[in-house]
């Protein structure tokens, strides 16, 4: 079980945009501003982190898979990760080689990072 992620983002303005609007569709919303990093989550928890990139060089890109209740929910969150110009990795559609009732979806975050919202129950 993961406690939290924290990732470091090149346009820290974009990135929070990015997530202020996909993350919303599916439930997460900010819960923490502490300036230079922002937390995000379901409850006043925050589970995910973004920051301005502060150290390393060139690019790594990271893999985030958030967890939508239902399809309608993925669909919401593809939909509005276009609406600010994410690039489309995959549509949302069942991914059977995971199981029967993967349901995800994946585009790109302003940094690059390939981000997913995935649902795991039948529609």
């Amino acid at each position: 079980m993961i406690d939290h992620i924290a990732i470091q983002c090149a346009d820290f303005t974009a990135a929070a945009k990015f997530y202020d609007t996909v993350l919303a569709t599916i439930g997460g919303s900010r819960v923490m501003d502490i300036g230079v990093a922002l937390g995000y989550g379901n409850s006043d928890m925050p589970t995910f982190w973004i920051g301005a990139q502060a150290d390393g060089d060139g690019f790594r890109q990271s893999h985030l898979a958030f967890t939508a209740s239902s399809r309608a929910q993925v669909r919401a969150f593809f939909d509005a990760a276009v609406t600010t110009g994410a690039e489309v990795l995959h549509e949302p559609r069942l991914w059977p080689e995971y199981h029967p009732n993967y349901y995800g979806a994946f585009v790109r975050d302003p940094d690059g990072n390939n981000v997913e919202a995935v649902c795991h129950t039948p529609e």
